[in-house]
């Protein structure tokens, strides 16, 4: 038999496909889909994600960070994650502890050299980064959904997530589809849109689905060579800056699905979801998000990043003519540089009474001066 001629089950003019392909004999078919029957997102091939895809914003980031101190480049890092630590649980409306913040800043060093899309290893994310009380040993047995309770019998629903039943299988098809993703060579974004918002529509815990939902972005972008070295994309911080748009790529999926949805609430306030809905959650079409993320990067790239490396390198500088005024302890020029960065590049009064009355008028005078001279674009120049 001929086995020429095969169609692709999404033709590639369309969709973005797996470059790996299945052929199916019988049928003539290419199975060129993202993902299998448990889990198979679609993103669109538009005229946004064209031009994205062709910016080549990885190459961008390796230039922005290529000649940079070691140490510039480590202490950058360091800010960064703790930056999206804070961002991530801020979307939550969360405070986390000074303990809390370490472990998913350790965590995130982790995410930049090895997968975590696994279950037993998501399982362990989601008891490392929840209160105790609130950790799960498996995905969920219950049903959970997204909104506000007014008061009992007056909730406002925004999303159903899946029965109960529907998760194991659902996360199965998204950790195989995570695979086929990796092995296709498909662009780390839209994997990373693919795999990050998949997860958080299906919502397979109780709690801490919105921040694993973040981590996941960050781990596949790093560990599909996106980002060089250990840098963090801070994408929490572009989606904290700009809520409506980040709500918005949520609401993409969520609010056309809530009308094809049935469910019902108990008297304790507790809902379950009737029918069969999971084909829903199955194949969603993921393409408002794939273009978001890409923009929440490219505004990381544009802004967060070159924003931090130019403080780090600024700071360097104001610290060395600080220095070269009066031979003050790094902990004290550290404070003088605060101070005066809070006071509109003056040092206050009373903040010079606690902590610089050893200091006369003309020193202080002039390390303010180099305070403003140091964060001063035209100082970058001089060292260029």
């Amino acid at each position: 038999m001929d086995r020429g001629n095969y169609v692709d089950l999404v033709p590639e003019e369309e969709c973005f496909t797996a470059a790996a392909k299945r052929r199916v004999g019988r049928q003539r078919i290419n199975d060129n889909l993202l993902g299998d029957s448990f889990f198979c997102p679609m993103i669109r091939r538009t005229a946004a994600l064209e031009t994205f895809a062709a910016e080549n914003l990885a190459g961008r980031l390796e230039a922005l960070v290529a000649g940079c101190p070691p140490d510039v480049l480590e202490r950058a890092v360091s800010y960064l994650s703790t930056k999206e630590t804070k961002s991530s649980f801020a979307i939550e409306k969360e405070e986390p502890t000074a303990d809390r913040t370490a472990r998913f800043v350790a965590l995130l060093g982790r995410a930049v050299s090895e997968n975590w899309c696994d279950k037993p290893k998501l399982v362990a994310l989601q008891n490392a980064i929840v209160d105790p009380r609130f950790t799960e040993a498996d995905y969920r047995a219950s049903q959970n959904w997204v909104g506000d309770s007014v008061k009992l019998g007056q909730e406002q629903v925004q999303y159903v997530c899946p029965r109960p039943k529907d998760v194991s299988a659902l996360m199965a098809g998204l950790i195989a589809a995570d695979s086929r993703l990796r092995a296709a060579g498909i662009h780390p974004v839209l994997h990373a849109a693919a795999v990050g918002y998949g997860f958080v529509f299906i919502h397979p815990f109780e709690d801490g689905n919105g921040r694993i939902h973040r981590f996941l972005i960050h781990n596949v972008l790093a560990t599909r060579g996106f980002t060089p070295g250990e840098i963090i994309v801070p994408v929490s911080a572009a989606m904290l800056r700009d809520p409506r748009a980040y709500d918005a790529s949520l609401k993409a999926f969520s609010r056309p699905l809530l009308a094809l949805v049935d469910y019902v609430f108990d008297a304790d306030g507790r809902m379950t979801a009737r029918g069969n809905a999971a084909h829903w959650y199955r194949f969603p079409d993921l393409t408002n998000q794939a273009e978001a993320l890409f923009r929440f990067v490219q505004q990381t790239i544009e802004r967060d990043l070159p924003e931090e490396l130019a403080f780090l390198r600024g700071y360097d500088r104001t610290k060395r003519l600080m220095q070269e005024i009066v031979d003050l302890p790094s902990r004290k020029l550290d404070l003088f540089i605060q101070f005066c960065r809070q006071n509109g590049g003056r040092l206050s009064a009373a903040k010079r009474a606690g902590h610089f009355a050893m200091l006369d008028d003309d020193e202080i005078g002039r390390l303010e001066e180099a305070a403003r001279l140091g964060f001063a674009p035209a100082a970058a120049d001089l060292e260029r």
